[in-house]
């Protein structure tokens, strides 16, 4: 069972939180979510992939690190090698909760079995002696907010990729310089060709809504799989 835990002062004093990088606090991933209305600022650094869940057929958007399971290129030890992070990444251990009826406003919670939430006194501090909470704390409400925000809204804008049909299957097979081989299967690009052919009122009722930066950004980020084969050689391990 998760060990989700809504903070509070009472609760949550003295606790403190490991906010650095490392494999040992939770950073060694292949992929992270993310929605679209960060897909600017991460596509500076990561490819930008689809996948279709199997059950439901929804698709959710992936920021990706490595080829493999557990692979993080852009973490060197205790560094994270990058300009940006999603911020799914960014708030962890923190997470939205809701009340048992599902309304109301979000709720900070916490995952308290994860790696991040410390054991040693050391760390980021959620509330100050007096009980108020401390600017990391504030900070992590205020993006736990934006998340959440952006994945509520994240559904018009894939009913806007199915509706002009703009997804379409990828795969890629990597040959790294030292002949091992990787294989992405199972991931979704946005469809450049029906992209270009959509006429200009599609286009326009996309701008309008917001979608089409994304798409767009979604589209230039794809650029960095070949910068993320160059960190997959330079690790040099296959």
């Amino acid at each position: 069972m998760p060990n989700h835990q809504i903070v509070t002062p009472a609760e949550h004093a003295d606790l403190r939180v490991h906010v650095g990088a490392g494999a040992a606090l939770g950073d060694a991933v292949m992929a992270c979510i993310a929605v679209p209305a960060e897909f600017r600022r991460l596509a500076v650094d990561y490819p930008i992939l689809f996948r279709q869940d199997e059950e439901s057929g929804a698709f959710s958007a992936l920021a990706l690190f490595g080829f493999e399971p557990g692979e993080n290129l852009f973490l060197d030890g205790n560094d994270w090698d990058a300009v940006n992070r999603p911020l799914a990444m960014v708030v962890q251990p923190f997470l939205v909760g809701r009340s048992r009826d599902g309304d109301g406003p979000g709720q900070v919670h916490i995952d308290m079995d994860h790696p991040r939430v410390s054991h040693s006194g050391e760390g980021m501090r959620l509330f100050e002696p007096s009980g108020v909470a401390t600017p990391y704390l504030e900070q992590i409400a205020d993006l736990l907010g934006a998340l959440d925000g952006s994945h509520r809204a994240s559904g018009d804008f894939y009913a806007a990729l199915s509706r002009y049909d703009l997804l379409e299957p990828f795969s890629m097979d990597v040959t790294l310089d030292n002949g091992a081989m990787h294989r992405l299967v199972g991931y979704h690009l946005i469809a450049e060709e029906r992209l270009a052919a959509l006429e200009p009122g599609v286009l326009s009722e996309l701008h309008a809504a917001g979608h089409l930066l994304p798409i767009y950004m979604a589209v230039a980020s794809v650029g960095n799989l070949t910068r993320l084969v160059r960190r997959k050689n330079k690790r040099g391990d296959g």
